[in-house]
This record gives structure tokens, C-alpha cells and sequence, in this order.
């Protein structure tokens, strides 16, 4: 998601642009002991930038936690080839220039042989030229705008998971085909750059496939907005067959909690791709019917993963630790760390064993592929992820407090993420409609 920097306020793509002893686990793949070279480090720090502080925090912590988690299973296991990972935190909540001069201080003074940054694609973006700059491997583990990797080329920066188009393109797909004759449009989302961005996805993609719908009203509430009325009042108003809704957190808990009591989701099919991580949250008052999106396919209920067994230790641990069922930030970590380990690996066995230069790290995350909590990630030549996605339909059920989704589709990584070299905005608007007709079967949820 894209954002520019705001003073004072943390926004999330702005804010957005702006893993027992046993297990090392069965998430992460094992690993050759290293030979003891010269240059092995006695521990291996990674600085991790995360929301700690302010409404972000609410992805951020969870990250923060599922770091730790995993950090203490790898460590329970011998560590990385030997070598034990310790985490260095740091707040993305004080805005860009706190996380630029945190990125330096990480690596000029702590040492850190990677990072991991960030959730904001502001900061995003603000670090990928620093690794390039410092020369260390940099795991670009959250954020979401498309505009890193299809705007500039970078050495030592890699995305571990996917972009904001496959994450848009996936929901829009999704409501083709499930609500195809639909005529008219209302989108609510915050007024800042990943609101505005994600909207001009969508609506680009919508206009290629599905040309005529009328957009009803385009209405851009403030960030970190507690009070919806005037938009719920208009929508209601206008009737529109689909309300979408990029929006996150407490903003999107509470548009859901006012919709809910003044009957919108009676009214209109809601889509809202960023909302797997609120349904705990907002419980019941979501109901059933409408689409959620999951920034990836990061559903501990997941109806076809690569790995079950893989995906219900990760997701039982971290219930067992933090009492939560793990929401897509959590999934996204454990990615980050999994690629930090196989990418070690790789660069040492292409060393034979001995300990690799940042240079030596930064060429084995190219074209590296490793495994998720529900399937595998590859990084592409330009250094984006390549993440299936998983959008589905909203259940109540007597087994959960909350909304379980069904009817879900699996969307391929390649074929809902923009080719390399392409720009979003032109590739959208080469598909065709027989994309919708060539979608993956819905899959039912399974108690």
C-alpha cells in the first residue's frame, strides 16, 4: 500500500506508502551445520522495524510476537547452522526519518546482519536505498506499495511477500465472479495515499473488466476516523449494490460496528480486502455474506494448505502463547524469518560451509524459494515475492466468536501479480474478461 509521511499521525501504509524446541519448525526448512570459518559471527542480529506505538500497533505486535516466537524455536533448535538470531526491535510508530536513523544506527553501530523493514511503505521505501547504500540485506516484510520494485532496481532489497495489485486484483476478481451483475459502486476508505492508491486499482482493473459500473460515491473519511455516520447516512441513501473497503484497523473495526447497527450490510455486498485481521476483533458484528481478503493467503483456517501440519503448529503456537489465532502481520513475519533462514543456508552452502559476505547473502535471496505457513513464497529477479491470495465469503459458525470465511479462492501468485518490468497501471488494463472465467474453484469451509 502506498502513503506519503505524515507529521504527528501514524498511518499505515503511510503508514502503508505512507515459529517448541523441536520445531525450528516445520515451517522453516533445516539446516546444514556451517564449518567454523573464520568470520562466523558468535550471533546473528537482525533489526526489525515494526508498529510498537500508535494504531498500527495493532499489526505491529503481533509481528513483533510472532518474531519472537520463532526466533526462540530456531534458537531452541541450535540456530541457524550453529548460529543463534537474536532480534533488535524498532518503532516505525515516530514516522520515516526515526526509521531512517534507526536503519543506520542498526547497522553502523549495532551490526545487524539483516533487517527486516517495515510495515509502512513509507518506510519502505526510505530503506530499500539505504541497503543498496549500506550494503546490507534487507527483507522488505509488510509493507505493500507496488512502486518499489516496478520503479527502481535494487541490489541488497528483496519483498518477502506480495504487492498491494495482487492483494486488490484477487477481490475484485472474486466479486466478478460471485456477484457479477452488479451495477453500481460506492468505495469508503481513508483519505491518504494507500486509501487513494488502492482505490485506483481497483477501479482500473473494475473498468477493463467490467466497464459501465457507476460509481456512486468515492468517499475518503480521515485517518483514524472514529465516527462514520455521515458516509454510512450517504450510502445508505444511494443504494449501492457493492461497498468497497480497503480501510485497516480500529478505522475499519469501527466502520463495520456502525454499518452493522444501521443496517448497511443489509443493503450492499461489502469488499473488503484487508479484513481477515479485524474479524477477531469485531466478532459477530460482521455477518455473513461479504468478502474478505487476507493480504496474501494467511488463514489459519486455510482449506488447502501445502503443508496442513505445517500451518496448524504455527497457528497453534502462537495461539497456545499470545491467546489470538494469528492474523495476516503474524504470517507475514514468519515468511521474513523463513527466508532469512534459507537464504543463510543457501549462501553457505554455496560457500561450502563457510560464513557469506552481505554481497554473497543479498545474490542467494535471487530467486530464492521458501516455504510459508500455507504454501511457498519465490522471490522474482526484481526482488518482489510471489504470494498466493486468498479471498473469501464471511460464516457464522457455533465453533468460532467471530466470522469464518467460506466459498474461498486460492489465487495463484503469478497470475494476479503484475509481470516483471510492467507497471500496475498498464498491465490492468491488459486483462480480459475470460480471467474471471478461468478462476481457481471456490473451496467450502471445513469444521
Amino acid at each position: 500500500m502506498a502513503g506519503t509521511g505524515r507529521a504527528g499521525v501514524v498511518t499505515r501504509r503511510e503508514a502503508l506508502i505512507g515459529a517448541g524446541a523441536a520445531a525450528g519448525s516445520l515451517l522453516l526448512p533445516g539446516g546444514a551445520a556451517w564449518a567454523q570459518a573464520a568470520g562466523k559471527p558468535a550471533e546473528l542480529k537482525v533489526g526489525i522495524a515494526t508498529y510498537l506505538s500508535g494504531p498500527a500497533s495493532v499489526f505491529g505486535v503481533p509481528g513483533r510476537q510472532t518474531a519472537e516466537m520463532l526466533f526462540d524455536e530456531i534458537n531452541a533448535a541450535g540456530g541457524i547452522s550453529g548460529v543463534k538470531v537474536r532480534p533488535i526491535f524498532v518503532d516505525e510508530g515516530p514516522g520515516v526519518d526515526h526509521v531512517v536513523g534507526e536503519y543506520r544506527r542498526l547497522v553502523q553501530s549495532e551490526g545487524v546482519h539483516l533487517v527486516f523493514a517495515a510495515i509502512s511503505s513509507a518506510d519502505c521505501i526510505a530503506c530499500a536505498p539505504l541497503a543498496d547504500e549500506l550494503k546490507r540485506p534487507t527483507l522488505l516484510w509488510d509493507c505493500g506499495t507496488q512502486r518499489i520494485f516496478e520503479d527502481n532496481r535494487y541490489t541488497y532489497a528483496f519483498r518477502t511477500q506480495a504487492n498491494a495489485t495482487p492483494e486488490i486484483l484477487a477481490a475484485l476478481l472474486y466479486l466478478l465472479k460471485v456477484k457479477p451483475d452488479f451495477k453500481s459502486i460506492a468505495v469508503i476508505n481513508q483519505d491518504y495515499a494507500w486509501g487513494r492508491d488502492s482505490w485506483d486499482i481497483f477501479r482500473t482493473g473494475m473498468n477493463t473488466l467490467k466497464p459501465g459500473v457507476k460509481i456512486a460515491a468515492e468517499l475518503f473519511p480521515r485517518f483514524g476516523a472514529t465516527d462514520f455516520s455521515t458516509e454510512i447516512t450517504r450510502v445508505l441513501a444511494l443504494r449501492p449494490d457493492v461497498v468497497l473497503s480497503t480501510s485497516w484497523g480500529g478505522d475499519l473495526d469501527a466502520l463495520i460496528r456502525q454499518a452493522s447497527d444501521r443496517k448497511l450490510f443489509e443493503r450492499s455486498t461489502f469488499v473488503m480486502p484487508l479484513a481477515e485481521s479485524s474479524l477477531q476483533r469485531v466478532g459477530k458484528a460482521l455477518p455473513a455474506g461479504h468478502i474478505v481478503g487476507a493480504r496474501g493467503d494467511h488463514w489459519f483456517l486455510h482449506p488447502s494448505p501445502a503443508d496442513p501440519e505445517r500451518l496448524k503448529r504455527f497457528s497453534d503456537s502462537y495461539r497456545a502463547k499470545y491467546n489470538a489465532w494469528p492474523i495476516y502481520p503474524c504470517f507475514h513475519m514468519a515468511q521474513a524469518v523463513s527466508a532469512m533462514k534459507a537464504g543463510i543456508e543457501k549462501a553457505v552452502a554455496a560457500k561450502n560451509g563457510g560464513w557469506p559476505s552481505d554481497a554473497e547473502l543479498a545474490t542467494a535471496f535471487k530467486g530464492l524459494e521458501f516455504p510459508s505457513p500455507t504454501a511457498s513464497v519465490r522471490i522474482r529477479e526484481d526482488g518482489q515475492g510471489l504470494e498466493n491470495q486468498l479471498i473469501g465469503t464471511t460464516l457464522h459458525t457455533e465453533k468460532y466468536p467471530f466470522p469464518v470465511l467460506t466459498d474461498m479462492i486460492v489465487f495463484p501468485a503469478e497470475t494476479v501479480t503484475t509481470p516483471v518490468g510492467q507497471k500496475s497501471a498498464d498491465w490492468l488494463k491488459t486483462l480480459t474478461p475470460e480471467m474471471v472465467a478461468k478462476l481457481p474453484q471456490a473451496q467450502a469451509f471445513k469444521s
